[in-house]
């Protein structure tokens, strides 16, 4: 069985991040907690990769479309429709002209529980639901409402990766083995040494 502190993510900045100048700021939370960078390139992605990244699974259509539904509904708002499938492939025609709009920072994290936790850390999906603390939460002001009547995709700053299944089908299509680089970190001793033996001479 592998070791948990060898659990990968996908984490994409998107270009929202890079263009408010907030790469910095947003590697450094994940580093602080404890992640490794282990790939890391900027990138434009292309139409079809953004298509195949999000609507790649069976029922992704209908399963984005309910939960913009769910998240108007909550609020006790009307949604532009009750049919997951016809919002689901706005939110998908949004998706793609937000991704490809310019560049974007692309990189694996490695470490214990990196989905997990990179999922706390970032907050969710919509920035006007997350907790302060989160990075959507302290970094984002949009809401689906907003965008909706924009007719634009929510801008959320990242993607995060929301399974480790998940997480190894996403490093495997943005990432070449090559691309991927095994080293330590001294913090690493910190985080996992089971006696912390080695840190006096």
């Amino acid at each position: 069985m592998t070791h948990t502190k060898h659990e990968r993510t996908l984490v994409i900045l998107k270009p929202d991040g890079v263009q408010r100048g907030l790469i910095g700021e947003i590697i450094s939370r994940f580093e602080r907690v404890g992640l490794k960078i282990i790939g890391l390139k900027l990138e434009v992605p292309s139409a079809e990769k953004v298509k195949h990244h999000y609507a790649g699974e069976p029922g992704w259509l209908a399963k984005a479309g309910q939960k913009s539904i769910d998240s108007y509904l909550s609020k006790g708002k009307t949604p532009p429709s009750l049919d997951p499938v016809e919002i689901g492939e706005k939110v998908l025609g949004h998706l793609v002209r937000y991704m490809t709009s310019g560049p974007a920072i692309l990189m694996v994290l490695q470490g214990a529980h990196a989905v997990p936790v990179v999922r706390k850390l970032v907050g969710s999906t919509e920035p006007l639901s997350s907790d302060v603390g989160t990075i959507r939460g302290d970094f984002v002001i949009d809401s689906y409402e907003l965008s909706d009547v924009d007719g634009r995709s929510v801008r959320n700053l990242i993607h995060a990766s929301g399974t480790k299944d998940e997480a190894e089908k996403e490093i495997e299509f943005w990432f070449k083995k090559e691309e991927l680089i095994k080293y330590k970190l001294v913090q690493e001793q910190i985080l996992y040494d089971v006696n912390l033996d080695g840190i006096l001479e």
